[in-house]
């Protein structure tokens, strides 16, 4: 189990690592930790511009954990700064025959990359000047 928790890790870290910061100069930076015994890992993404403090982006938890088949399955959550506690969505990675955990981690940084989905509260916030507008 620690094994795949730790590859997924890595590929996910390579694949951000792979795609500049989106409209910033810098870099990024990342954070491992991953408890074994527990079955958790934790990516902290930042942005370190060349001038100014270092800027967070966000964090990826990863949880390996056991099947009742006795198979390993792999859950990330995706969160960012800029949602604030919300938590984001989560990808389960279940081993199939030809699982490419490669691509996977490719796939979860991707939907990391593409940042938050849009907020439910800002949709219906969004809708209420124009029906109170409509209203008067």
């Amino acid at each position: 189990m620690s094994t795949r928790l730790a590859s997924l890790l890595t590929g996910i870290e390579r694949a951000i690592q792979a795609e500049p910061p989106s409209a910033q100069q810098g870099a990024w930076s990342t954070i491992r930790t991953i408890n074994y015994k527990l079955g958790l890992a934790r990516l902290t993404v930042d942005v370190r511009p060349e001038s100014d403090p270092v800027r967070p982006r966000g964090v990826i938890l990863v949880q390996a954990f056991d099947l009742a088949d006795g198979s390993h399955c792999v859950k990330a959550s995706l969160t960012w700064s800029e949602s604030g506690p919300e938590s984001g969505p989560v990808r389960a990675v279940y081993p199939r025959p030809g699982t490419d955990w490669e691509n996977e981690a490719r796939m979860i940084a991707s939907a990391w990359l593409a940042g938050p989905p849009a907020s439910k509260v800002e949709a219906i916030s969004a809708e209420v000047p124009e029906r109170l507008a409509a209203a008067v």
